[in-house]
């Protein structure tokens, strides 16, 4: 499974040339519950049409205002479904473009359910956002730096035991903010989004 990353196929949502455009909503303004739903709606029909695992880009860049409402219609329920045991497809999220201006109502809605993305945001790089505790976060810090990494690496450069760092990377992986690439051995999805560029 050394090329596993590789098999993954890459596959981008701009969110505001989703968003359905009425005399209410600009199509930049993502607001209200219908058109957060809309917007999910529209990214499932198209992650239904893909084959095999991909990782979707939710593109923030164009987007000029996020509200909780939607935030929570569309991602948090996204991360939801496609974080379940019964999940429809194999499908991981990254946040592309991420403001501060989107962080906020996104931080809240996954606080609040417990879930947690992958973002890239506009001035730092990759961040964890939502519900995230610091151990949790230093062991997707020292995996994001390596880009792949087992267990024993990432215990190294965190000081966690390698039992603890062992458990946390599957946890990541179980929240899908990981990738596992062997048993032993874990992808981020960074690697993977700089892969399909």
């Amino acid at each position: 499974m050394k090329n596993a990353a590789r098999t993954v196929i890459p596959f981008s949502f701009d969110l505001s040339s989703l968003a359905p455009r009425t005399v209410a909503s600009l199509y930049s303004h993502l607001v209200t519950r219908p058109t957060g739903r809309a917007l999910r709606l529209g990214i499932e029909s198209q992650i239904g049409e893909m084959g095999g695992c991909c990782v979707s880009i939710l593109d923030f860049t164009q987007v000029v205002v996020l509200d909780y409402s939607c935030a929570d219609e569309a991602v948090a329920k996204l991360l939801q479904r496609y974080g379940a045991e019964d999940r429809p497809a194999d499908v991981y999220f990254v946040a592309r473009g991420l403001g501060e201006r989107h962080r906020e109502p996104l931080e809240v809605v996954l606080q609040r359910q417990n879930l947690v993305l992958v973002a890239e945001i506009e001035t730092d790089g990759f961040e964890l956002v939502g519900a995230v505790d610091p151990l949790e976060r230093a062991v997707w810090v020292a995996l994001e730096q390596a880009r792949s990494a087992g267990a024993g690496e990432v215990a190294e450069a965190t000081g966690a035991t390698l039992r603890e760092a062992g458990s946390i990377l599957d946890g990541l992986a179980l929240r899908r903010v990981a990738i596992r690439q062997t048993a032993a051995r874990f992808w981020a999805l960074s690697a993977l989004v700089d892969l399909s560029a």
